[in-house]
């Protein structure tokens, strides 16, 4: 997020005329979120920025503004940042899923009846399976259809009537509704505001539908902490509405410190994926080594619980980019074989569906708790290895007539990071304006709590980390950090996140952040990292070791 937030956060006072940007060499597109929609699309035309969609959602607009902007105070700043709907494999050839029997249901055919399902993914196919239930909404100008093929194959595991296979191959709440919120092209890329629009949509057609449950399987890459990143924000104003939001773990197993954002955030369901080795019995069910697995860069337990994941038949949009790189993974005309986390998350927001047909007056708290309270244990699923409280056990919950208990999980929250807003907001104001001296100033003022705290998650809050991690660098005393521990999972994820041409590559190198301009302006003296970092006991540590 460069000069302008990498953090997300950038304060000040400076303005730029348009003349003076043409002359620079340029815009870039930015999500600014701030007290109110109304007064921060006033700030950004003051500062010199053109809004370009408003996001009441997050109290905050989508915006072009020139590279050297400098946001007013009190507003957050956040790079349009890519993100991408992926799956574990597509050519897929391990022995069939059995979801509906591992989750314990009967097929009575209308499971999820009265129920919405925002399913906000790359589009979904008009297919027999689910016929009469499917509403479109297309958000990226492309049309309706699923030119990528992941919402469609989704949409028949949350909804899948299994019209076209004889009921074989039906969807964990058949009789559900869903809307399809497409805000993804072709390739399965999207952005942080696409699908901010695509839930801001969601939100708007909550108050005269039944939407009780969001799907949102992507990795948004997003480096910042989840207390002040504005999906994060979004998808915990539609819970604190009464939509239960669930998402994926990731597909980046089987280390820890895997866990994928969204999925970092406490208050969501977080789900993992089980391979259930082709059976039913629960005995056999494992992690696949592919789920994605705490402790978040943040130190928090995730995920929540897993449900199956691996070898799931869904539905096929036909000549899709997934459905013509692998032919193999076709199942008769209709149908498609997959694994993934974003499958497990399908499945689990079907079971959500399900439940909420039953007991309609469910808080997504209260639903979260079931599903955690009931989980079913196995030998391979355990916390350690990726499974959260355990596998998804909807038989289960239904028959469970209490509202069941979260504990043993991360419990829900939403509290700030520790220490004045107004001083972390100083020091990313610093950071993006490259004054070196008033960074490592503010830095001091900062409370030990607040500085313990960023230890945990320094690479989420550290604007300069992005300039720095071209050159790679670490702490030293993280160097012999144990593998388990929060220190190393912070250290792992920082260096996947990143580190080097991975990180460049799948954020930022396609946009205009990567230029030597910024890259070489300012942040290039390991002295000032010493100098600037050397101000307290945390920061005396040290960022001497490398990752190459």
């Amino acid at each position: 997020m460069l000069a302008l937030a990498a953090a997300g956060v950038s304060t000040g006072t400076a303005t730029t005329s348009t003349a003076a940007v043409a002359r620079a060499g340029g815009w870039t597109r930015v999500v600014v979120t701030g007290p109110s929609t109304d007064l921060v699309a006033r700030e950004v035309r003051d500062a010199g920025g053109r809004v370009s969609v408003a996001l009441p959602i997050v109290s905050g607009v989508v915006a072009e503004v020139p590279r050297a902007f400098v946001a007013p105070a009190g507003l957050l700043v956040t790079a349009d940042r890519p993100a991408r709907f992926t799956s574990a494999s597509g050519g897929d050839d391990g022995p069939t899923s059995t979801v509906r029997q591992t989750l314990g249901l009967d097929t009575t055919g209308q499971e999820g009846a009265g129920v919405t399902v925002a399913l906000v993914d790359t589009g979904v196919a008009d297919v027999p399976d689910l016929a009469g239930r499917l509403e479109h909404v297309d958000l990226t100008g492309t049309g309706v259809g699923d030119g990528y093929g992941h919402g469609t194959f989704l949409a028949g595991l949350l909804a899948g009537s299994g019209a076209a296979s004889g009921g074989r191959y039906q969807g964990v709440a058949p009789a559900a509704r869903v809307l399809d919120v497409k805000v993804a092209a072709a390739d399965g890329t999207t952005s942080l505001s696409l699908v901010l629009r695509g839930l801001q949509e969601v939100a708007k057609r909550s108050r005269t539908e039944p939407i009780k449950v969001v799907n949102l399987s992507l990795a948004s890459g997003s480096p910042l902490p989840y207390q002040v990143d504005p999906l994060d924000q979004a998808l915990r104003v539609l819970w604190h509405q009464g939509i239960t939001v669930v998402v994926a773990a990731g597909n980046d197993g089987p280390q820890p410190g895997t866990i994928d954002a969204p999925g970092n955030d406490p208050t969501l369901i977080t789900v993992g994926g089980v391979d259930e080795n082709g059976t039913a019995a629960h005995a056999d069910d494992s992690i696949a080594s592919w789920s994605g697995r705490g402790p978040t860069s943040q130190g928090l337990a995730k995920p929540d619980l897993a449900a199956p994941g691996a070898h799931l038949v869904g539905l096929r949009s036909e000549g899709s980019v997934i459905d013509a790189a692998h032919p193999q993974s076709r199942v008769g005309d209709r149908y498609f074989r997959g694994s993934g986390t974003s499958m497990a998350a399908a499945v689990a927001s079907g079971a959500v569906a399900n439940l909420l047909s039953r007991r309609t007056n469910l808080t997504p708290a209260q639903v979260k708790g079931l599903l955690i309270s009931t989980a079913y244990q196995a030998a391979a699923l355990t916390a350690e290895r990726g499974a959260g409280a355990g596998g998804l056990d909807l038989a289960g919950a239904l028959a469970e007539r209490g509202l069941g208990s979260a504990a043993g999980s991360q419990r829900p929250s939403t509290s700030p990071a520790p220490g004045d807003p107004k001083l972390w907001a100083a020091v990313s104001a610093a950071f993006a304006r490259g004054d070196r001296d008033a960074a490592a100033a503010a830095w001091d003022d900062l409370s030990p709590a607040a500085r313990s705290w960023a230890a945990r998650s320094w690479a989420n809050l550290d604007p300069v980390a992005r300039s720095w991690a071209a050159r790679s660098w670490a702490a030293r005393s993280w160097a012999g950090a144990d593998a388990q521990s929060s220190e190393w999972a912070a250290r792992s994820w920082a260096a996947r996140s990143w580190a080097g041409e991975d990180w460049t590559a799948r954020s930022w190198a396609a946009r205009s952040w990567a230029g030597d301009d910024w890259a070489a302006r300012s942040w290039a003296g390991d002295d000032w990292a010493a100098r600037s970092w050397a101000a307290d006991d945390w920061a005396a540590r040290s960022w001497a070791a490398t990752w190459r």
